[in-house]
C-alpha cells in the first residue's frame, strides 16, 4: 500500500509548476486554454490526438468537472468532424491508479479501429485480462459490422473520404 507521505511527496502547488507548463517548449504543445482549463499535446501519447485536460485550479470539485466536460465534448467533436472513430475519457487518481504528475488532469484518448486487436472493454482493460467481462472474444479481433452505429449515432465507416 502507497502511505500518504509516498502521495504527497512531490506536492505540486500550482498548473504552472507540473511538467506540462514548466517545460520550456510548453507553449507549442498547448490547443486550447480559457479562465478555467488549458489543454494540452500529451507528451507521451497513446494515440494521435491524446489531450490532457487541466483544470487552473483545484480549491471545487467544479475544477476537475470542467475538465471531464470539456474532454467529452472535445471527443464528440473528433468524431463528428470524421477525426478518428471513437474515444475514451479518464482519469488515474493516485498513485494506485497510475497517477505520475500529482495535479488533476483528464485524458482525452481518440480511438480508432485497429489501434488494439480487441478493444472490448474498453476501461476495464487497464486490469490485465479484466476486460472480457462475460467471457466472449477475449484475444479474438474485432471485426467491424457493416451496420455497426457508435454512441453517437453513425457509423464511423461512412465518413467521407479525405
Amino acid at each position: 500500500m502507497v502511505t500518504r507521505e509516498e502521495q504527497t511527496k512531490e506536492a505540486i502547488h500550482s498548473y504552472k509548476e507540473t511538467p506540462w507548463c514548466s517545460n520550456p517548449k510548453a507553449y507549442q504543445n498547448i490547443v486550447h486554454e480559457d479562465e478555467n482549463v488549458i489543454v494540452f499535446k500529451d507528451r507521451y501519447p497513446v494515440t494521435e490526438g491524446h489531450l490532457l485536460f487541466v483544470p487552473k485550479k483545484r480549491e471545487r470539485r467544479a475544477d476537475i468537472t470542467n475538465c471531464f466536460t470539456y474532454a467529452y465534448e472535445w471527443g464528440v467533436q473528433g468524431v463528428c468532424n470524421y477525426e478518428y472513430e471513437a474515444f475514451n475519457v479518464g482519469i488515474n487518481n493516485g498513485v494506485a491508479a497510475g497517477q505520475t504528475v500529482m495535479w488533476p488532469h483528464v485524458h482525452l484518448i481518440p480511438r480508432r479501429t485497429g489501434d488494439t486487436l480487441n478493444p472490448r472493454g474498453g476501461v476495464r482493460n487497464v486490469i490485465p485480462l479484466k476486460g472480457d467481462y462475460d467471457g466472449i472474444g477475449w484475444g479474438k479481433p474485432i471485426v467491424k459490422e457493416k451496420n455497426s452505429l457508435g454512441a453517437l449515432g453513425r457509423s464511423p465507416s461512412s465518413s467521407p473520404s479525405k
